[in-house]
């Protein structure tokens, strides 16, 4: 079995060193992650706007409908 001849320091920089990548790799994926929050959040605002609008559509329409007929009373 080969012995391990990188000393203490030497493993502990490799260690930092793949820290740092790790860093990164999480930097970049969090950027990315935060972009598509921020589009997400924008098209439910949008959406909402739609449906607010949709909905006065559909109350401006039912106001305009006839009233029903008032039923007689029957002998």
């Amino acid at each position: 079995m080969p012995m391990d001849s990188s000393t203490p320091f030497d493993r502990l920089a490799e260690r930092v060193e793949r820290l740092l990548v790790r860093h990164e790799q999480l930097e970049r994926t969090n950027a990315l992650l935060s972009s598509q929050v921020a589009a997400l959040t924008q098209e439910r605002d949008s959406l909402r706007s739609r449906l607010q609008a949709a909905r006065a559509r559909v109350d401006a329409l039912i106001e305009r409908l006839p009233s029903p007929p008032m039923e007689k009373d029957t002998p």
